[in-house]
Order: structure tokens, then sequence, then C-alpha cells
């Protein structure tokens, strides 16, 4: 079959861009609300206006094909941001405004980035002002009218955009070129900038409609950091299907309920912790949940009697949804009210945008029911890390993407979730999934969060060692902790001992930083002899 040679006119017809989205959902709901944001509403019209006048700015101003940064809270300019520099063919870096800012110079300059859109008040911080005037790159203001910070003058993102045209910028987009570079949490050593292509995020986005059935009619929360690949793609799921995201800046609880009631929201997202603080508010016994049909959660295991007490409160239409920030989110999904008798670790089935299988250290695919590292393969898998060729190639080898993580598949086509590769526990000469102890632990009455790693030991070369965060008001010991332990594990996997902390040490996106408590408490069994 001879096949025609596209034209860049048939390449614009046909074009796969992240910046569409929103235009193509304004044109069907104009009127419909996109995003609310405290008592700010934008519709799509709106919405789509914004985000294309700034991204005519930044044509004007730079060009295309440059780097574009964001370091901002949830909000409706930082929604027009990301939109406009999809829309302007540049590579959005969103920033976690949450790390130190010598990690935050780090991604800045390991990004190349030219542009920067910060929120006033982060520009206003001492170090972060420094910062900024030792890159000398030039800032957009968001939140704000005006405003003059150590010496610079930044203009604000609203009035950069006045004036300019409100309609979609003719600019050519390739699907498979880079439209955002988002960096891992950094958990151990410099954080990688995992490379996403407009496919890439387009073909997750398309996944989630099927997965979550998202229509016009549902309002959606905004919980969860825009600057996360959870978050941002459940947002860009949203405005395809033209719903509406209720922006927040931070979680409490309590507003989160009232949000709820207030806006009638039909679709939640949040941490499993974020689910225990919202059914223990004093509003929620009363609260009117009635619009919820979905509730979705991610990041850690849900205790089965926090699943209880949600499909109880709030909506027994309970999803669990995985992805990792190098292959777009929604990798996987699990309904553990329709699977009672599966435990919290299940991941699920693959979605419609990836395929799932289990894999030995030499390539070669498992069976059900045998244990390898997790890894899939799909158009939401990245294009690679930045200017790390030699990771990207050991992350993709065998022609799948690697996980990291381990598991195995059941009989009934379910995925269990094991341990990380680095986190299982090597103690005496077995192995022991630490996410299997933290599940028995989170069981008990008293116990809110917990981390089970293992610390260097003279005998057992590793021994099981549990962090735990109790319950307001609860009380345990170590002794009693044990005992519940021996009750449902094996005597080799019985933590051999049990540190009450206040808090775990986590990301900003919830992920418990297990390698600080390695090294806090690396000299935890220096003495023991047994």
């Amino acid at each position: 079959m001879q096949v025609p040679e596209a034209s860049a006119v048939s390449r614009r017809i046909r074009r796969v861009a992240l910046g569409d989205i929103v235009h193509r959902t304004a044109v069907k709901y104009g009127d419909r609300t996109a995003v609310v944001d405290g008592e700010q509403r934008l519709s799509y019209r709106e919405l789509d206006a914004l985000s294309s006048q700034f991204a005519h700015y930044l044509l004007e101003a730079h060009g295309s094909g440059i780097q574009v940064a964001t370091l901002c809270a949830n909000s409706i300019d930082m929604l027009a941001a990301l939109n406009g520099i999809h829309k302007s063919a540049n590579v959005w870096v969103p920033v976690n405004i949450q790390l130190d800012t010598a990690q935050i110079g780090y991604i800045l300059r390991h990004a190349e980035v030219s542009c920067i859109v910060a929120d006033e008040a982060i520009c206003q911080q001492p170090q972060m002002a420094a910062l900024l005037q030792d890159l000398g790159l030039p800032v957009v203001v968001t939140m704000s009218s005006a405003s003059s910070t150590a010496g610079l003058k930044l203009p604000a993102l609203a009035a950069l955009a006045q004036g300019r045209p409100a309609t979609l910028p003719e600019v050519d987009i390739d699907g498979d070129q880079p439209a955002l570079i988002m960096y891992t949490s950094g958990t151990t050593g410099n954080p990688k900038g995992v490379v996403h292509s407009h496919a890439s995020v387009h073909s997750a986005v398309i996944g989630n409609l099927s997965t979550f059935g998202f229509t016009e009619q549902d309002v959606v929360t905004g919980i969860l950091p825009l600057f996360h690949c959870g978050q941002h793609v459940v947002a860009a799921s949203t405005c395809a299907a033209g719903a509406c995201v209720v922006i927040s800046r931070g979680f409490q609880p309590g507003l989160v309920v009232d949000s709820v009631v207030k806006e009638r929201i039909s679709v939640l997202v949040a941490l499993p912790m974020m689910y225990a603080a919202i059914l223990s508010d004093p509003r929620a016994g009363t609260a009117d949940f009635s619009s919820l049909r979905l509730c979705i959660y991610a990041m850690a295991p849900m205790p089965r009697p926090l699943v209880d007490r949600i499909a109880s409160m709030l909506n027994p239409n309970i999803m669990l949804v995985t992805g990792q920030t190098e292959i777009y989110p929604v990798t996987m999904s699990f309904r553990p009210v329709e699977h009672p008798t599966r435990d919290a670790n299940y991941w699920g089935v693959s979605t419609v945008a990836s395929e799932t299988a289990i894999m030995d250290d030499d390539g070669r695919l498992l069976a059900p029911g045998d244990v390898g590292e997790i890894v899939h393969r799909g158009p939401n898998v990245m294009l690679g890390y930045f200017k790390d060729p030699a990771a990207t190639e050991a992350a993709q080898r065998y022609g799948w993407h690697h996980t990291g993580d381990l598991g195995t598949i059941d009989e009934g086509g379910q995925l269990l979730f094991l341990d990380r590769k680095k986190d299982m526990i090597k103690t005496g000469g077995e192995n022991v999934a630490s996410i299997k102890v933290e599940s028995v632990i989170l069981a008990h009455p008293a116990v809110a969060a917990v981390a089970v790693v293992g610390l260097p030991h003279p005998h057992w070369s590793e021994a099981i060692c549990a962090f735990v965060v109790l319950k307001p008001g609860a009380a345990c010991s170590e002794a009693e902790l044990t005992e519940y332990c021996r009750a449902s594990l094996g005597k080799f996997e019985v933590p051999k001992a049990v540190k009450f902390i206040d808090a775990l040490p986590s990301t900003a996106t919830g992920k418990i930083q297990k390698h600080m408590l390695r090294k806090q408490y690396a000299d935890c069994f220096a003495a023991a002899e047994h």
C-alpha cells in the first residue's frame, strides 16, 4: 500500500497536543464552569481565552521550544499557565514548591529553564528571591497585578495576557515532541527529569475517561498539587470531559467537607490519610455527601476498616489507582469493595492505555503466581530521562518500562504489589516484604501510619524495624504491637524493634521517605548480639 506523505496541513489536522484539550472543550461547553478556585470561577471559554493569551505572550517574548517552569501552588493562574505553555509548543517544567531552595535551583538549572511562572508569595521568600536573582531569568508572577521583589520588576500573568489574542495560536506541534519535564521526588540523590510527549500524556487522559467514567456533569476535587503527575492528569482528564475541577491550595478536612456539600462534588480524589481525616472531621457525620459517585485514592494501601467507613459514609464506589511519573497515570485500578477477600496491596488490572506483566531479572515474562518485577508498556510511557541516556536505557530494557516494584498476578488476573525492590528486607536468609508487615500493623486500632524498613544487624544482616505513628489519644506499647504481629506473621517477619514517632518523613506528594529513616536509625541494632 502506498501511503501519502504527510503535509504540514495534514499533520496539523491530525495533531495530538495537550493545549487542544481545553480549546476543544471550550468549543463544545464554553459556558460550563471549568474551574473553581475559592470565590473565583472560570468558564471553559474564559480558561481557553486566558491560556491562549498567555501562549501568545510566550510566543512573542520567547518563541517556542523552550522550557518554562512553574513555581506555583494550585490556582486558576497555574492552570491557565500550564495550558498556555502547551499551546505555545513550549515545554512545561512543574517544580515541587515544597522542596528546599537548593533542590529547586538544581531542577531549574538542570532543566535548562528559560522562563519561570511563580506565585508572588514564593518570589517574596528571601532565599527564593536570591535564587531568582542569581538565575537572572524572566519571571511572570501569578496571583498579583504587579510585584517588585529583590530588585526585580516582575510582570503579572494577567497583565501580560491582557489585550493579546484569545484564539488558539497557529503553531505546529508534533504529538511526539516533549510537552513536559517532570522531576521525580528524588528520595535518593538528585531527582531525574522525566520527559513526556504530548501523545504520552494525552493517551493517559483518554484512558482515564474510560477508567473514571467522567462526563461533563462531574465535579472533581483538586486537593493534591498540580505539579504532581497524579493531580495534573486528573485535572486534564476533567477538562477533556468538560467537567469542573474544584481547586484547593492545601488540605484541610473541614474545607473538603464544606466543598463537597457546596459544590456538589461527584468525584473525590485523595490519599488514604486524607480520607481518614475527612471522616474524622466533626462536620462529616451530618454532611450531605449524596453528590459523590466515586472515591479515588492513590499513593498508599488503604486498610479495610477505612474502606468500610468510606463505603458507609461517602460512597461504596471506591477505586485505587496507580501510576508513576515515568508512565503517566493511570496504569492500573482496583475496586476493594468488589474484592473483599483481596488485601489492601492489590493494584488490580491495567487500564486501556497500559499493558502490565511480571518479569524476572533476565527479561523473561513470568506466569501467574510467580514473583518478579512489575513492568508496563503502552503509549503513556515517558520518552526518557532528560540528559540521562544510561538511566533511560536501564528503565526500558527488554522493551518494557521497569517500575522497580515487585509483584505477582493471581489466577483471577489481579495484580498484587509486594514491595519496592529496594525495600525488600533480607533478614537471616529470608526475604520479607515491608508492605506485608505494614499492612498487619496498620490494622491495629491504635495505629495511624507505619513504615517498615530493614536496618543493619550484626547477626541477621538486616533486622525489621517498624516506625509507628499512633492515632491522637491512642496508646500502645512495643510489646503489645509485637505480640499483635505474631498472630498474623511468621516468626522471621515480626519486627525486632518498634519505634514510636510523631510523623513519618514524606515528600510533598505523600511518599514515605524510608531512606531518611534508614539513615537516622542506622545504628539501631549496632549493639545487638542476636
